[in-house]
């Protein structure tokens, strides 16, 4: 067999070939694109020979996407993407120092293969409609995070020199298109109480308000509210970062809406989505961004616990002497952590099943989170077995253990 290590940088991967006695065969540096990935291809044959079959190389590297990647995958070499933290937690056995060197990043990711391949994960050889979901899931949940932390920005500019405009807004969401067009309309409290009620209520009607001339009374009443002023200078400033800060939202509004049309097409024309769809609290986006996280690589999960324990939904058990201790995962991928979260909130109004089961949990004093944590985790193993046979969620099937419980109790 032969063992690389490649410690992948923009334009560049520092590479280390060894073989099977952990012998250094070469080190080189190649250029990202088809160039680079046509000499490793060289590099290989010339240590491994012709005989050598490609899934006798086994390629360790720090990311598990690009071209780079599929070209190995694609070139039928095992490629196993190593976490950052595992690779800096086995260089510690080299020394303690902390020095750091690329070609020394890819000395030890082709010593990890070598000697910790059976201990680690090899890329999930997700189908390509899974990598096109994973894509616009991924596009669409980060621009909705980037939303969160522009619209904390804007209200927090807002509280230093307007807060009755986070009033007046309120009734009609502060992130939604027609209250920040009324904001850059008039982004100080003496233009906003000059706005009109027609004024309002057109913006309102653009965006097909319901009860429009109610809503604008009360806006255009709130408006006009008596406000502890500061100099007008200060207040200009601070009216030209509102004002920009509300138009980034509304351009992060129709972007969302854009990416939120592809993330359902592309989800809907996957196989698996009528599955997720089945689920309890599964909507469009949420199984979108569930399936784009988990993929859909029959064979990466072995059991319903492997797939808890990639989704962070299963605790930790921490036994050293007398101390014993379970714990929640803090390290954990946070995009299908929300999205876990999310489908369990909303199977509490779906699905009597999910209810009794959550309604157990706080019985017996867990918090909020931890109980919903534990519904997702539940959910996570049903979510499993559904896949794995093939067939729709059923609400008897999937709570059948703790019905029968119940009624014995």
């Amino acid at each position: 067999m032969l063992f690389i290590g490649d410690d992948w940088a923009e334009d560049h991967h520092d590479v280390e070939l060894q073989d099977g006695t952990g012998r250094k065969l070469a080190t080189t540096q190649l250029l990202e694109g088809v160039e680079g990935i046509a000499k490793l291809h060289a590099l290989i044959a010339r240590y491994g020979g012709e005989e050598l079959e490609p899934e006798r190389v086994a390629v360790g590297i720090e990311t598990d996407r690009g071209p780079w990647v599929q070209a190995l995958i694609a070139a039928g070499y095992r490629v196993y993407a190593i976490n950052p933290r595992q690779a800096a937690r086995f260089k510690e056995r080299y020394g303690t120092s902390g020095a750091k060197s690329d070609k020394g990043d890819a000395h030890a990711l082709a010593d990890m293969v070598r000697i910790d391949r059976d201990q680690l994960r090899p890329v999930a050889g997700d189908s390509d409609q899974a990598q096109a979901v994973r894509v616009v899931a991924r596009a669409h949940q980060t621009l909705i995070w980037e939303r969160t932390r522009t619209f904390q920005r804007l209200r927090s500019t807002l509280r230093e020199y307007f807060p009755g405009a986070l009033t007046a807004y309120a009734a009609l969401e502060l992130t939604s298109t027609d209250a920040l067009q009324l904001l850059i309309k008039a982004p100080t409290p003496e233009t906003a109480a000059k706005l009109t009620k027609q004024q309002i209520t057109a913006v309102l009607a653009r965006h097909r308000r319901r009860n429009r001339e109610q809503k604008a009374a009360a806006i255009q009443a709130a408006l006009r509210e008596p406000q502890l002023g500061i100099a007008a200078p200060v207040a200009a400033a601070y009216a030209a970062a509102a004002v920009a800060h509300a138009k980034l939202l509304i351009a992060l509004n129709e972007q969302i809406d854009a990416l939120e049309e592809q993330v359902s097409a592309h989800f809907r024309a996957h196989p698996d989505a009528e599955i997720y769809l089945s689920l309890p609290g599964m909507g469009v986006i949420t199984g979108a961004q569930v399936l784009a996280e988990f993929g859909d690589d029959p064979t990466r999960y072995t059991s319903a616990k492997a797939r808890k324990n990639y989704a962070g939904t299963s605790p930790i058990t921490r036994a050293s002497g007398k101390s014993h201790t379970v714990q929640a995962r803090y390290v954990r991928n946070d995009r299908l952590a929300d999205a876990l979260h999310k489908q369990a909130f909303s199977a509490l109004n779906t699905s009597p099943g999910a209810r009794r089961y959550y309604d157990k949990q706080r019985a017996r004093d867990i918090g909020y989170n931890p109980a919903l944590r534990q519904l997702g985790n539940r959910l996570v193993g049903i979510l499993h077995g559904c896949l794995k046979t093939r067939t729709h969620y059923d609400e008897a099937t999937a709570w059948s253990h703790h019905a029968t419980l119940a009624t014995a109790a």
